[in-house]
């Protein structure tokens, strides 16, 4: 059926294959559509991770900054200086997708931590190191999942690549974290 004199005539035939080539061009841009509704949604997804993941930097920063002050085991100061560093070097890692993505990462503890502050702040000696090594521990193993989710999930070819790193780091962090506790 082409652009003929007989569809002129016929207007219903006219119509009928206008509404064939709407439809088939509907059709035929769909899965463009869903394919950016998907970027989308991932997109999303990285930024979520990325929040959570700055909101974990900073718990683990200033509980460290704490345990460097406070510890009195020498492994556990020096553990926390270590997550101190490699934490903040984390934080600088992500900041340039924060930028990008118009992310306003955390500069505080979440609730949760501050009270664990408070909890760490009234401690002292051992019961002190056991507790930041408890709670170093489960944030770890928790932001290795995360880390792992987010490796598998995200269609961003640079910015996986960020987060493998970061969740190489967050393994080192959880065992450490796990044989010291395991010591105390």
């Amino acid at each position: 059926m082409g652009w003929s004199h007989k569809a002129d005539t016929n207007p219903g035939g006219y119509l009928k294959h206008l509404c064939r080539i709407i439809t088939l061009a509907c059709v035929a841009t769909l899965p463009v559509l869903t394919s950016f509704n998907a970027r989308a949604d991932t997109a999303d997804q990285d930024k979520d991770f990325l929040v959570k993941a700055a909101q974990s930097d900073v718990n683990e920063i200033k509980l460290s900054q704490l345990a460097e002050q406070k510890a009195s085991n020498p492994q556990v100061k020096m553990f926390a200086r270590k997550m101190v560093t490699d934490h903040k070097a984390l934080e600088m890692k992500m900041k340039p997708y924060a930028m990008a993505w118009k992310v306003t990462p955390a500069t505080d503890l979440d609730d949760d931590h501050k009270a664990e502050y408070q909890k760490l702040n009234g401690l002292t000696g051992n019961d002190f190191d056991k507790e930041y090594m408890d709670a170093m521990a489960t944030d770890h193993h928790k932001a290795l999942d995360a880390f792992s989710r987010e490796v598998d999930s995200t269609d961003n070819p640079k910015f996986k690549m960020a987060v493998e790193k970061g969740k190489a780091v967050v393994a080192s962090h959880m065992t450490m974290a796990d044989d010291l506790k395991g010591k105390l």
